[in-house]
């Protein structure tokens, strides 16, 4: 990262523009692809501080040259950020083209969340909720002990056996778990039946494929690590058992029509047809999260609404695992509560993050909250080490979406158009919520 040139030299170079502009480029009266181009390549510099922060990049190689070569420190990131910010200005023009005015607020809202990243790299900390809207561009809720009292009452009722309910669910999901030798055959039968499903009602980019591995010691899941070119790497943990319910869910999450479909709608719809090279890089501490990961967790009901997952998983995949058919039922019925459950993470988050309780106790309270075994809840801690209030996306983000989607229509038809618009459009979390 060294170089001979000052950073500020650097930073008036990286301000003063590039002839960088990704092949087929459209004509830009309104000025925002000199400022794209310095949004990628600030971002690709920022991964140099933060190696989390850049998720994907499928641009130019040469705005990636750029930010190898003329590393800036975070101070300058953030100055060469906020300076964008001041052109942008405060509020977007009249354009024309509503995607462009939605390119515009995609690109104020992107740096300002980059700017807020920035403090945060620099020893800055914010308040959980804080933190959230200022990265996510949400306020999450706060949800009290009666919400999850309620949740674990319903589950108490639904649970077989006697003694404490946290016993009594993890003896559940082991009946329902995957024998390891079958892990895969059970996952690929999965994504093959999300991806037709998709395929339905979404045209995906000729020759879109993706590579499935299996990993440990991640604190995470499972990931997907997009390639371009309609490509991804979809990796899974197998550090922990597998329930039978995990499959659908991350085959549709990370598969379809979740994050790969998302990201190759986005690069054949924006980076390929618009030249807009902003969507060739995806910033992962930002707004453009809370759209990922909700559209991906709702897109697991797009493909299976109502009883449909229910009664594949009991006629596919409980047969090909080995599991008692019989439990299909349940299962989905204990899935749709613990869905709900998932809130705990934040509350566990925002409590431990703001210092309210230590790593022990957040760790107790998944225990206690999400019925985690103390593996789980472990990892569950890991996992806000190192990534802090992004869990807000998984569940906020999923119910905004659902929201969102379900305002603008009733029958499946409807929804479906509205799914395949979010997922190729430059939409921000803002746009979800009702005003």
């Amino acid at each position: 990262m060294g170089t001979s040139r000052s950073w500020m030299a650097l930073l008036s170079i990286l301000l003063a523009g590039s002839a960088c502009r990704p092949e087929g480029e459209r004509a830009d009266p309104a000025g925002l692809d000199a400022i794209a181009n310095r949004y990628v390549v600030l971002a690709l510099t920022l991964g140099h501080h933060d190696p989390s922060y850049v998720d994907a990049y499928y641009g130019p190689d040469s705005l990636k040259a750029s930010a190898d070569r003329d590393s800036l420190p975070l101070a300058a990131i953030r100055l060469a950020a906020e300076s964008l910010l001041v052109r942008l200005g405060d509020s977007a023009p009249a354009y024309g083209d509503s995607l462009v005015a939605m390119r515009h607020r995609y690109l104020t809202t992107q740096l300002g969340s980059m700017v807020a990243r920035t403090r945060m790299l620099a020893g800055e900390r914010f308040p959980f909720d804080e933190e959230a809207r200022l990265l996510y561009g949400v306020t999450p809720p706060s949800l009290g002990e009666p919400y999850f009292d309620s949740l674990l009452a319903r589950l108490d009722s639904l649970l077989p056996g006697t003694g404490p309910l946290a016993g009594r669910y993890q003896r559940f999901r082991a009946s329902v778990t995957i024998p390891p030798a079958l892990v895969d055959t059970v996952f690929r039968t999965a994504i093959a039946a999300c991806r037709a499903r998709t395929l339905e009602q979404i045209a995906l980019p000729e020759g879109e494929r993706f590579d499935l591995e299996y990993v440990t010691g991640t604190s995470w899941n499972a990931y997907n690590w997009y390639k371009g070119d309609a490509h991804s790497l979809i990796q899974v943990n197998t550090d922990l058992p597998i329930a039978i319910d995990r499959a659908v869910d991350l085959a549709c999450h990370e598969g379809y029509p979740g994050h790969h479909v998302y990201n190759a709608l986005l690069e054949r719809s924006l980076v390929r047809e618009r030249g807009w090279v902003e969507y060739s890089v995806y910033a992962l501490f930002s707004p453009q999260s809370l759209i990922a990961e909700g559209s991906a967790n709702y897109g697991i009901d797009m493909a299976f609404p109502g009883e449909a997952r229910t009664a594949f998983e009991r006629d596919s995949l409980f047969p090909l695992a080995g599991i008692d058919t019989a439990l299909a039922a349940r299962n989905g019925q204990v899935r749709q509560i613990v869905e709900r459950l998932n809130y705990a993470r934040n509350e566990v988050a925002r409590r431990y993050l703001n210092g309210a309780i230590d790593s022990a106790a957040a760790r107790a309270e998944m225990q206690r909250l999400w019925l985690s075994t103390p593996d789980a809840a472990a990892k569950t801690v890991r996992f806000i080490d190192e990534y802090r209030s992004y869990v807000i996306n998984y569940n906020l983000g999923r119910d905004l979406v659902a929201e969102w989607v379900e305002r603008r229509g009733d029958t499946p038809a409807e929804r479906w158009t509205a799914f395949r618009t979010l997922l190729s459009t430059p939409r921000l979390p803002g746009d979800l919520i009702e005003r």
